[in-house]
């Protein structure tokens, strides 16, 4: 294995789609190649940049560049809506078509960076088109677990053929929220005929701890070589737009609980919950009779008060039981705290993985996209029980409160905690020899291109 020093004078290019659930895990992929002595430049806009450049600590200021993507001036996108957060709904196709149109611009920038590779996001698929033309080698990220990729795999190169992992399903309802982008994109840009055996690798957020099976199964088919890149830990990430002194109450609040009595309620950074299910998540905490942190949050710009979108009284019932918080809370210091029983959560990847990382069971309540089968996956392992739905994809008050107190109360809790602590050990075991991996493949692609240059 060579070693990192080697890799010093080894520049990549990095592109992440435009929504902080990609960021998250393309960064910290930078700072774990950056510790093995690659020099990184990730490309986004503006706004993210912004976003990005409060996550990178003094010690990577060097070795982690940034570099401005710019989009094309489209009258219905203006700057502040170059990220999917806080993004309306109906503007997302535009985002989409808008990054598309940058391609030109991230021509001029991966022609004057020079990169040895790029490692772009799988939505991004036009990207590895650009770089083919600069004669660049590159390696697609697909930003969630290999459990997913192998679903969306299957029904892409095998149609009509039944998946091998029954416990992945969507539901109807879900399969009419999901959207097909990457499906669409794909079909657009990739000749499958033309791909090389390069083409084929792809990283994913995961471990073989986590879906290893997942791994095997696709890499049976041929057609893709899975390069997990192992779970990541970054210390407690400082948000300078955070209110300390919330914080400091909050965490004081906390540390008056009991041991493994208390709920962390949080749906991600960019979900929004609706009227109704607000009300229902609302009644389920009141009735579960369970100590909590909710996380709330609001689209921006809409003018709401926390106490007008709870149900009439809710914070008075629930008096020192609950703790409400809009807005941001320090997801991983409440996680890591010993009075944290479980985590309800939409099962977004990146917050699962935390959940892991600290031993938290969870309690799922997926929204979109990928979330339904993040729940599976991880209750399918044993570290997570799901909340159902009705037949229209309508929450109910009852089913989480019984839920929640099931986890609380009595031995499912203790089952999914030493489940999901021995999986936390299992991943954090494979950490470096799983990056080794990553490492092992980047220098693949890099030697063979200069072969190829060479001669």
């Amino acid at each position: 294995m060579a070693s990192g020093s080697e890799h010093r004078n080894l520049r990549i290019v990095m592109l992440p789609y435009l929504a902080y659930g990609h960021i998250t895990p393309f960064l910290a992929l930078a700072k774990k190649l950056s510790d093995r002595g690659f020099s990184i430049d990730i490309c986004s806009t503006t706004i993210n940049l912004s976003f990005i450049k409060e996550k990178i600590p003094e010690k990577y200021c060097s070795s982690i560049q940034l570099v401005e993507l710019h989009l094309p001036n489209l009258p219905e996108l203006p700057p502040h809506y170059h990220t999917t957060n806080g993004l309306p709904k109906h503007l997302k196709p535009t985002l989409f078509k808008a990054l598309k149109m940058a391609r030109p611009q991230f021509h001029e920038i991966l022609s004057a960076k020079k990169p040895d590779l790029l490692i772009y996001d799988i939505m991004l698929l036009w990207s590895s088109v650009v770089a083919t033309t600069l004669n660049i080698p590159s390696i697609k990220f697909y930003t969630v677990n290999a459990a997913i990729f192998s679903y969306f795999f299957h029904f892409y190169y095998k149609p009509g053929e039944q998946f091998p992992f029954p416990a992945l399903y969507l539901t109807e309802y879900e399969q009419g929220k999901m959207t097909h982008e990457v499906v669409n994109d794909a079909e657009e840009e990739v000749d499958r005929d033309n791909i090389t055996e390069n083409d084929k690798f792809v990283l994913v957020d995961s471990s073989r701890a986590i879906d290893g099976k997942h791994i095997d199964y696709i890499d049976g088919t041929g057609e893709a070589k899975v390069v997990p890149i192992g779970t990541r830990f970054q210390p407690y990430d400082v948000n300078r737009s955070g209110n300390d002194m919330e914080e400091t109450e909050l965490m004081k609040w906390l540390g008056k609980k009991k041991e493994h009595s208390t709920i962390y309620v949080s749906f991600g950074s960019e979900y929004f919950l609706s009227k109704e299910e607000m009300e229902e998540i609302a009644y389920g905490l009141e009735l579960s009779n369970v100590n909590f942190i909710w996380v709330v949050r609001f689209q921006k710009g809409e003018q709401v008060k926390l106490e007008d979108a709870l149900p009439r009284g809710f914070i008075e019932r629930i008096g020192e039981r609950g703790m409400l918080v809009e807005g941001w809370a320090p997801q991983q210091r409440i996680l890591k705290h010993p009075s944290i029983a479980a985590f309800v959560t939409h099962c977004g990847w990146n917050s699962s993985l935390e959940s892991i990382e600290f031993g938290v069971p969870i309690i799922a309540i997926p929204m979109l996209y990928d979330q339904p089968l993040n729940a599976r996956l991880l209750g399918e392992i044993g570290v997570a029980v799901e909340v159902s739905r009705d037949g229209n994809g309508n929450l109910d008050r009852a089913n989480i409160a019984e839920n929640i107190k099931h986890v609380i109360g009595d031995e499912t809790g203790k089952f999914l905690r030493k489940k999901m602590s021995s999986l936390g050990e299992n991943v954090r075991s494979r950490r470096e020899e799983e990056m080794d991996g990553v490492v092992e493949v980047i220098a693949l692609l890099c030697d063979k291109n200069q072969s190829k240059n060479v001669t």
